[in-house]
């Protein structure tokens, strides 16, 4: 008897390592759009699928849309890094002054319009200039979104001089900037709280890329859509998608080599590239629903780069080595560019 009971202790005391590595792995992610959003669709989901195939299933994810796990989209970032949500999605513009390096990749003019490539340099950027900016946090992809086009309700603009005291939403400390700058009287909210806005008037217009018309429903808000011409984008954002680090080095080596896998510089395009799709179909939901679309001719367009000459000018000598960070981030962009 004592010989057998010692062989089940033996034996319960080896099973016990295999039971601790087969042990699921879930991931809370969390963030500010509805789940028929593409991001969660095109992005989310599919980086889950893949989490799951890779990990044997080991790893797991629930998705707490529409911030069901309550707070307002600037607090994602503090949820990640204090594991109320183990990874979020979220845009460093909805935190004025956390990110004021990551940021130069917001100045007017500054990305290119292939937003994967652009998503890249700001990768690079990021890893060797920012990583002091996501203490408590792991990046996951940091990349940057469409260029942005301007959605007015009731009245077609297609002049600097038209904007002047139009009051448009705004994405982010520099595009309040920018538009004050382009004589419009910048109104700054999340996402989430736009489509109220626009609907009872507070705001004549807004700046947001066509990936964000279906979800809120913009193209039903507004009539009129400028689209602004050139090779770069005249202002952009910079989004993150990031995991608490105390999660990531909790995981076992060979869980932490499917999460590495799965971020970094490739993923961060790729996310760019599923931006690219929803721009197209937000697009077309807007042309199927009659509104006018129209691009702001070239002439126009150098009026707008004179102006906002000002804003670059003023992130430089306000940030700490400002010319260094503005000259590599340009030359970044350009290295992937090309």
């Amino acid at each position: 008897m004592r010989i057998r009971q010692s062989s089940l202790a033996l034996f319960a005391a080896l099973a016990l390592p295999v039971a601790a590595q087969a042990e699921e792995v879930l991931l809370k992610i969390h963030h500010f759009l509805p789940p028929t959003g593409t991001f969660q669709s095109k992005v989310i989901e599919p980086w889950c699928e893949k989490l799951g195939v890779e990990s044997k299933g080991q790893i797991k994810c629930q998705i707490y849309p529409s911030m069901q796990l309550g707070g307002t989209p600037p607090q994602l970032l503090g949820q990640a890094r204090d594991g109320i949500a183990d990874v979020v999605w979220t845009l460093p513009g909805y935190m004025p002054g956390r990110f004021p390096k990551s940021e130069v990749f917001e100045l007017p003019f500054m990305t290119d319009k292939d937003y994967p490539k652009s998503s890249r340099a700001f990768w690079d950027f990021v890893e060797k200039n920012a990583m002091d900016e996501f203490k408590g946090v792991k990046p996951l992809a940091v990349w940057v979104n469409g260029p942005y086009v301007f959605h007015f309700r009731d009245k077609r603009i297609d002049t600097l001089e038209g904007l002047k005291g139009v009051k448009v939403r705004a994405p982010s400390r520099l595009g309040n900037t920018l538009l004050g700058a382009l004589g419009a009287t910048p109104v700054g909210m999340p996402v989430p709280a736009m489509p109220e806005a626009l609907a009872k008037g507070v705001i004549d217009g807004a700046l947001i890329p066509w990936e964000v018309v279906p979800a809120t429903k913009t193209q039903e808000l507004t009539k009129f859509h400028a689209e602004l011409g050139g090779e770069k984008s005249m202002t952009t954002a910079t989004l993150m998608y990031v995991m608490n680090q105390k999660k990531y080095d909790s995981l076992s080596p060979e869980l932490k080599k499917v999460i590495d896998d799965n971020s970094g510089r490739e993923f961060s395009a790729w996310i760019a590239e599923q931006h690219v799709k929803s721009d197209a179909v937000g697009r077309k939901a807007t042309v199927d629903n009659g509104n006018t679309i129209y691009e702001i001719p070239a002439a126009e367009m150098k009026k707008f780069e004179e102006a906002a000459k000002s804003v670059t000018a003023e992130w430089i000598k306000e940030t700490p080595d400002g010319q260094r960070l503005h000259d590599e981030a340009v030359a970044l962009v350009k290295k992937y560019s090309n």
